[in-house]
This record gives C-alpha cells, sequence and structure tokens, in this order.
C-alpha cells in the first residue's frame, strides 16, 4: 500500500483496514481491555457530525411534490478512532501521530458541540 503524506501505511488485519501501525497497536490494546473488563462497548470509527449539509431553499415540483433544494456545503463531521464506556462515562479516543490544522478545528467542534475531549493516544 503506498504511504501517506504523513508516512503512516494501512495495515489490513482482523479483516478490518487500520490507518497506521499505531492505531492498529492501540486497537489490539483496547480489545485486550475490553475481554477483561476493563472497558465495555468498544468500536472503531464512529461519526459526529460537527456541522450538519446545507441546502438550498426547497422547491415544488411538478406534481406537487416538494424536492429538497440544492446542496450548498457538504457536512463536515469527526470521525473517531475508537469509542468506548469506562467506568460509566463515553471515552472517544484518536491513535494521533501529527495534529494537522484541520483536525485542530474539528476536535476543538467536537467538545463545543458534545462536549466530549478527545483523548489522544
Amino acid at each position: 500500500m503506498p504511504m501517506s503524506k504523513y508516512h503512516s501505511k494501512k495495515i489490513q488485519a482482523d479483516g478490518q483496514t487500520f490507518d497506521s501501525r499505531k492505531e492498529y497497536g492501540r486497537w489490539c490494546a483496547l480489545r485486550l481491555m475490553e475481554r477483561s473488563g476493563e472497558i465495555t462497548d468498544l468500536r472503531r470509527q464512529v461519526k459526529y457530525v460537527l456541522i450538519p449539509a446545507q441546502y438550498g431553499p426547497d422547491t415544488v415540483g411538478p406534481r406537487g411534490g416538494v424536492k429538497r433544494g440544492p446542496l450548498l456545503e457538504r457536512e463536515c463531521a469527526y470521525i473517531a478512532d475508537f469509542v468506548y464506556q469506562k467506568g460509566g462515562e463515553t471515552v472517544v479516543e484518536d491513535a494521533k501521530g501529527v495534529r494537522t490544522p484541520e483536525y485542530i478545528v474539528k476536535r476543538k467542534l467536537l467538545l463545543y458541540q458534545y462536549g466530549i475531549k478527545i483523548k489522544e493516544t
């Protein structure tokens, strides 16, 4: 597989694709923690919509049905590497290699919109 611009290499393991060796290693560690009962409800690639898609005005079709207006802006979403429960709280975790400007903005929006602080590993 080709290298990304940040030199991470995708990994195929356990029937899934991981963005980096670091992400896969953390997945393995979290799975062990889930098996031991330390965490529960472990999930990958959980999407949080930060800003919904924006559409133009709806129009009425020739047969009277309402047609959604044209897409003006796509949604802005953050996709968490891992989400799990620990001690009754939801933990959102990102196996971070490089903190890009885009990631930093999304991290701030996630805190603002959902009150969730990302755990970076």
